[in-house]
């Protein structure tokens, strides 16, 4: 059998190769960013034109009863939950990533107020670390601890003083992937509380969060979600820490009773109490039809499809571009990373650029990592293996060295 039989072969037996027609995906281009940005699933685009011309054009106010939007936080939520392994009632959609690590690990600070510890990642994704720096300039007690910096590993700056432990399942880089249960039983055996971020795991492999006990966590919707550029962020809060949650930004949405108007606060008993302000509804409908995509979807055999997809991608490169200065960025062992490869170069950016020109989308990452982000309900094995191909044919002819593809853009 040939390379080409052998392909044809994998994406004809692919159980999840019939969801690739709900996704509106440009003519000739093989899409490798759905780690950042999910392609527009085409019910989201009727979901947003009935929206906006029925139920805001014609329904208007009345709309927040009779299309439910009202709810949307808590029916969106609930499907999110679906995805990452939680039971109903713990996971509400809103407001972005920032935000809802800001109120998540705040409220993990409030659960146990006599330790002043928070322990991240040293290479975390930025806005987690800014939004670190943000609490302590609010409360100057706090310590932050960072693996990478202040110990090798997560696991060594757990003691008895670390109030909340702020991680990524996926890191945004590498695409490393951490064990959620045994990091939490980690954190928990030293009394620290969980906020894990899922922004680039939710949707593309189980997470299981209720069953590894996890305490809060946070993700985004715009990724393998599919919820469309900037959708809202999800929060979960485990049911049995509802109760005692308090996160600082009270706002009427997370009121216990918001059209009673009562001047003095009183949280919501549940996981509305994450909620804050009034929500944006056209990007929560949008987000609605991705939902209802995952949740169709087998995450057991996306997580297959996947590990498949980026052993391919992987070892298709280090054949066809051996010799030309990739270095492997992600772990090798397929159990250890998440949906995405990084190769490492020292012109990755143009060469990403040129790759991009070719009809291959990808990103880069500073200061040297070429991304890609494998979403197995819309890629074909035969496009992973074309991507490889593309990008050693620029490798090989040095396109990449044009003048065009050396200035950098605003966003990489």
């Amino acid at each position: 059998m040939t390379h080409a039989d052998a392909l044809t072969a994998l994406d004809a037996a692919d159980p999840l190769a019939r969801f690739r027609d709900a996704f509106h995906l440009p003519e000739g281009l093989i899409y490798l960013d759905g780690n950042s940005l999910g392609p527009a699933p085409k019910a989201a685009l009727r979901a947003v034109e009935t929206a906006a011309r029925e139920e805001w054009a014609d329904g208007l106010i009345r709309s927040w009863n009779d299309a439910d939007w009202f709810t949307l936080t808590d029916r969106l939520g609930d499907k999110v939950g679906a995805v990452i392994g939680a039971a109903p009632g713990q996971t509400v959609v809103c407001d972005t990533t920032s935000i809802n690590i800001f109120k998540a690990v705040a409220a993990g600070l409030a659960l146990v107020p006599e330790r002043r510890v928070v322990v991240a990642e040293g290479g975390s994704f930025p806005t987690d670390l800014y939004i670190l720096e943000g609490l302590r300039g609010m409360r100057p007690d706090l310590e932050i601890r960072l693996e990478g910096v202040d110990a090798p590993a997560i696991e060594d700056l757990l003691d008895a003083r670390v109030a909340v432990l702020l991680v990524n399942q996926v890191d945004y880089r590498s695409g490393a992937r951490r064990d959620v249960a045994a990091l939490t039983a980690a954190a928990h055996a030293v009394g620290a509380v969980v906020v894990w971020d899922l922004c680039h795991s939710a949707g593309v492999m189980p997470v299981e969060v209720d069953a590894a006990g996890v305490d809060l966590a946070v993700g985004c919707g715009y990724k393998y979600l599919n919820g469309g550029p900037g959708a809202p962020a999800f929060v979960y809060a485990a049911a049995r820490h509802q109760g005692s949650l308090r996160q600082p930004l009270s706002g009427w949405w997370g009121h216990a009773a918001p059209f009673a108007f009562d001047p003095a606060y009183r949280g919501d008993p549940g996981i509305r109490r994450m909620l804050c302000g009034t929500q944006p509804i056209l990007s929560r409908r949008a987000m609605e039809a991705g939902l209802e995509i995952a949740a169709e979807a087998d995450i057991h055999a996306v997580r297959a499809k996947s590990e498949a997809l980026t052993r391919l991608f992987i070892e298709r490169v280090e054949d066809r571009c051996a010799g030309f200065g990739l270095t492997l960025a992600s772990p090798r062992d397929t159990a250890a990373r998440g949906s995405q490869v990084a190769f490492r170069h020292p012109d990755g950016y143009p060469i990403m650029q040129a790759l991009i020109a070719d009809g291959v989308i990808g990103d880069f990452r500073a200061p040297d990592i070429l991304r890609f982000g494998f979403a197995p309900l819309f890629l074909s094995f035969r496009e992973v293996a074309e991507a490889a191909d593309r990008l050693a044919a620029i490798l090989k002819s040095d396109r990449w060295r044009a003048a065009r593809f050396q200035a950098r853009a605003a966003v990489t």
